[in-house]
């Protein structure tokens, strides 16, 4: 049966490695009702199911595979198949740009029988039609990190970006409170007008209201290392005195050696406001402050077992996402990679028999 106990705080990090036998219980949050992400929501812990009672076909849509985070969803879908054993087939995009191919591949999973379809959605609205149209065949349909927008969705597996960067935006604003020594701060969100961009920058924007922060600019641009290695270059020219550098993943990543060749590592301080490998690195060396990590990999297993139990009739949260939390260097040692990041030389597998 399934079972949620609630988690009194969160604040820790989840410790139990996330292998394939022991990534849960897991702290979650549960929206109620669902599929409102301003709803009010629960703490609480998820445990899936041990087993599926037969070998499912499940059908997993991805926009692409071309970077370290979808990687880590490819691994935590895969390996729930696993361990659930059911038979999986993964399918990508090839990018953002791709909503009609990505259409016609769900489509493609469905007329060759799939059970259930697993979407990681290129577009919010875009998926609604083909959402409605393998609804109607009493088919579950998760959507799983990036959002779809249907009401005929049978449950959703993910988290917001607005409280990601509101996450680096607490962070920063309880290292700087109002009435501390005011420091300057430069955000790079990411590509202007994409949705989980736009959420992250008023989650920040919204977070470090009232503290002793100021911010100096905001830059938006392509998450390509060139670009926000360009972006970086030009703020630092322009502002001197500048104390903090702050934005997507790419941004720490490509600032890092940058302020290591301008002699600037001790003057402006680096952070994240989502996480991918590079970050990890960074801050297990001290060059990165710290990231929020929405747990992609496991935000990949649960939703494997919200369409197991879809399938099997049993207690499902419709609504649910891992607890976020903000990894630093205070306690990154105790951080389990593996609920975010895939291995190390894990590459990306399609099909599970």
């Amino acid at each position: 049966m399934f079972r949620l106990t609630m988690t009194a705080a969160l604040a820790a990090l989840p410790v139990a490695a996330a292998t394939a036998e022991g990534w849960y219980p897991y702290p979650v949050q549960v929206w109620q009702p669902a599929f409102d992400m301003d709803s009010p929501r629960r703490d609480a812990d998820y445990t899936p199911l041990e087993k599926a009672s037969q070998a499912w076909d499940i059908c997993v849509s991805f926009p692409h595979m071309k970077d370290a985070y979808w990687l880590g969803v490819d691994y935590g879908v895969t390996e729930e198949a696993k361990r659930l054993g059911v038979r999986m087939q993964v399918v990508e995009a090839g990018g953002y740009t791709e909503l009609n191919k990505q259409i016609s591949q769900i489509e493609d999973c469905v007329a060759a029988g799939a059970d259930a379809v697993i979407i990681g959605a290129i577009s919010l609205d875009g998926l609604n039609n083909v959402v409605e149209e393998v609804r109607s065949r009493d088919i579950p349909v998760i959507d799983v990190i990036n959002g779809i927008s249907s009401p005929a969705l049978t449950a959703k597996s993910l988290v917001s970006f607005g409280e990601m960067g509101a996450k680096t935006g607490d962070y920063l604003a309880g290292l700087h409170p109002a009435g501390s020594d005011p420091v300057k701060v430069a955000w790079f969100p990411g590509p202007a007008g994409a949705g989980w961009v736009e959420a992250g920058n008023a989650g920040f924007a919204e977070a470090i209201q009232g503290s002793a922060i100021e911010l100096v600019e905001t830059k938006y641009g392509d998450t390509g290392k060139e670009v926000q290695a360009k972006l970086v270059e030009d703020t630092i020219a322009a502002n001197p005195d500048l104390d903090y550098i702050v934005g997507t993943a790419v941004t720490a990543e490509a600032a890092v050696p940058i302020l290591r060749a301008q002699g600037l590592t001790d003057q402006i301080k680096v952070a994240a406001y989502y996480f991918t490998p590079g970050v990890y690195q960074g801050i297990r060396r001290g060059q990165i402050l710290g990231a929020p990590t929405d747990s992609t990999a496991v935000q990949g297993r649960i939703a494997v077992d919200q369409a197991v139990r879809a399938l099997e009739g049993e207690d499902l949260l419709k609504h649910v996402g891992p607890a976020l939390f903000v990894v630093t260097g205070e306690n990154v040692e105790g951080f389990d990679p593996t609920s975010t990041l895939a291995p190390d030389g894990f590459k990306p597998v399609f099909q599970v028999e």
